[in-house]
């Protein structure tokens, strides 16, 4: 039973106030590490944001500048930042430069070949083909994160869901949401 429920619903199962059953147990019971209770996520601070969207304009306008030149950009605009930072906050927001690699022409003859399952498929229905993408939106105090499961047909978005981290859980979450949702067309 435990197991089945979602991190979040077993987090508000504890009780904090039970002189009877104390966090310890209570948390063995659940599933959970303790220690992972006691921890609130720390907002990030108004000069980090600011670094961020700095670097987002950056990378926008010039997408094939990599750690070093935004580095350079920003300490020629009077951040006071390092280039371990930079690559950090890039990281985080999924930045990289866009560069040619090497051989790129030349194809690896131990590398897996995935055929495109939907060559030559005609979709005529809803339904019939979801796509699913993960995007981040800037907001004033930092970045959320979108999932949108698309039908192809329509062009509908069949479900979506909101985050402040890039877990899986929320994809998890969306991708249910939608095949819930198809479930209950069919029936």
């Amino acid at each position: 039973m435990v197991s089945q429920l979602s991190r979040e619903e077993r987090i508000a199962l504890v009780e904090w106030i039970n002189p009877e059953l104390p966090i310890t147990t209570q948390a063995d019971l659940l599933g959970l590490n303790r220690s992972s209770l006691y921890y609130k996520p720390v907002a990030p601070s108004p000069e980090e944001i600011a670094l961020k969207h700095r670097i987002d304009e950056i990378y926008t306008v010039h997408p094939y500048y990599g750690s070093r030149r935004i580095t350079a950009q920003l300490r020629r605009e009077g951040f006071l930042v390092n280039r371990k930072a930079v690559q950090r906050h890039m990281r985080e927001m999924g930045f990289a430069a866009i560069s040619p690699g090497p051989n790129l022409s030349k194809r690896r003859q131990d590398h897996l070949v995935y055929p495109y399952l939907l060559r030559g498929v005609v979709i005529q229905q809803p339904n019939q083909v979801w796509g699913i993408d993960i995007t981040y939106i800037r907001m004033l105090k930092g970045w959320l994160y979108l999932t949108a499961v698309l039908d192809w047909y329509s062009r509908y978005v069949v479900s979506w869901e909101l985050s402040d981290t890039l877990a899986v859980d929320f994809v998890c979450a969306a991708v249910g949401q939608a095949l819930s949702l198809a479930k209950t067309d069919h029936e």
